[in-house]
């Protein structure tokens, strides 16, 4: 079988490992020089680093199978997490039951309220009545307003910008139930998993079998339309006009895209792919002489502040690992046509600046030594109310032709891990489809 898959990002490059692994005829094609999509990296300190801060939980095993299989195994370390929260010009630490005990932006009481709805969230399997409420709703109904106001709110404004208060709890659930999994013992620290070298070494490596198990990779290729006859996928056209033919299509992307190449699909499964709407990403990277805070992982409650979370990697991955340098991502999810995206990295740094200031007033432009910024325009679906009813399937109405892209995973959030056993799936919807034509013919 001749398979087209387009887009190298993890969920594409992992159909496109296992239909070689099953002995197809593969061809990928990406339109950026590099593989690996938001799983980008680039280099400092003599190493390489994301260009968006990743880690693994303890319950991501399609990801942690896939390294071992890759042989990468004893470079996956965990550790220890340090969380923080940002409020009222203060950092309160916030990973484990007895933070959430002291933790002053609520009172004594809502701390209780905040704990159990975390024990709630953990113990429930069924997430699907949480489809039917949104956060706000749920939590000012079920633990308190102020906790919302004080504590969900803050960080959903941050993240979900305008749409803050029609996210669906069953993405919220999602997020509690899945990184209660990652503590341990009794005192519930929390570690994550983080490849030695990056997540670029497992991204390196299937892109080195992909090659030698004879997957035609193109970089910097670009395709312009996706083609079928009588309902039937029947291959590409590529920005330069060429054609490749193919038995079956793979569309490894952003479902506004995937609209604009493929014109033959219907009008009810565009309808699911215009129906949710993205947040964009903008994420500087600063490598420093000096550490910020002893924080991994920073919530910032303050929506005066210009940034949703602070990740302080070398409080994670020490600095040794980076010939000394300090490393902070400043976080941001923003609609698409925010200002932010219009930047260079001097005008945001004028921004983020003065209000590192406020996260520790000994900081000075002084300790910088380098900056990067990475946008992203399609970073985060909103995951709105009965989402599963909009929620594209994989097999689109047009045989031979499939979509994987991340507003399909879900009730869990978008990560490396549901993107891989989302490539995982399509492959074997692939083949499934293949051997059943051929069944019949």
């Amino acid at each position: 079988m001749k398979v087209v898959v387009v887009g190298g990002g993890v969920a594409g490059m992992t159909t496109a490992y296992r239909l070689m692994q099953g002995g197809h005829d593969v061809k990928l094609f990406e339109s950026s020089p590099f593989l690996g999509g938001l799983v980008r990296t680039f280099e400092v300190g003599g190493s390489r680093l994301e260009a968006y801060y990743h880690h693994i939980f303890s319950s991501d095993t399609t990801i942690i199978d896939l390294i071992n299989e890759l042989g990468l195994g004893d470079d996956l370390k965990w550790i220890e997490s340090k969380v923080g929260w940002f409020d009222n010009d203060k950092i309160y630490p916030f990973t484990t039951p007895k933070d959430l005990a002291l933790f002053g932006p609520l009172p004594p009481l809502d701390r209780i309220r905040v704990g159990l709805m975390g024990l709630k969230l953990r113990n429930k399997e069924d997430w699907a009545e949480f489809e039917r409420i949104t956060c706000k709703e749920w939590i000012e109904k079920n633990v308190s307003k102020k906790v919302f106001e004080k504590m969900w709110g803050p960080l959903l404004e941050g993240k979900y910008g305008d749409a803050y208060d029609q996210v669906a709890m069953a993405w919220l659930w999602s997020k509690v139930h899945l990184r209660f999994q990652s503590r341990r013992g009794v005192s519930q620290k929390e570690f994550l998993g983080y490849l030695k070298g990056s997540f670029y070494v497992y991204i390196d490596e299937m892109e080195r079998r992909l090659r030698a198990g004879g997957v035609e990779i193109n970089l910097g290729a670009a395709v312009q339309e996706i083609t079928a006859e009588n309902n039937r996928a029947t291959g590409v056209v590529l920005a330069d006009g060429s054609r490749v033919e193919a038995d079956a299509v793979v569309a490894a992307l952003p479902s506004l895209l995937f609209k604009k190449l493929a014109p033959m699909l219907s009008p009810e499964y565009v309808a699911k792919l215009e129906h949710v709407k993205w947040q964009g990403a903008v994420c500087m990277v600063v490598t420093m002489k000096k550490s910020l805070s002893p924080i991994y992982w920073m919530n910032i409650a303050d929506r005066a502040m210009p940034f949703l979370a602070l990740v302080e990697h070398t409080n994670f991955m020490g600095p040794e690992n980076y010939d000394g340098n300090h490393i902070l991502y400043i976080s941001n999810y923003l609609q698409q046509d925010h200002e932010y995206f219009g930047m260079d990295e001097e005008q945001l740094w004028a921004i983020f600046e003065p209000a590192l200031k406020r996260i520790n007033p000994a900081f000075s432009s002084d300790w910088v030594n380098d900056k990067w910024v990475f946008k992203a325009p399609f970073a985060q679906p909103i995951i709105g109310l009965e989402y599963s009813k909009y929620r594209p399937d994989h097999r689109t109405p047009v045989d031979g032709l499939y979509l994987e892209t991340m507003t399909q995973i879900y009730p869990e959030d978008r990560g490396q891990n549901y993107s891989i056993r989302m490539g995982d799936e399509v492959a074997r919807m692939v083949v499934e489809d293949h051997a059943r034509r051929a069944a019949t013919t």
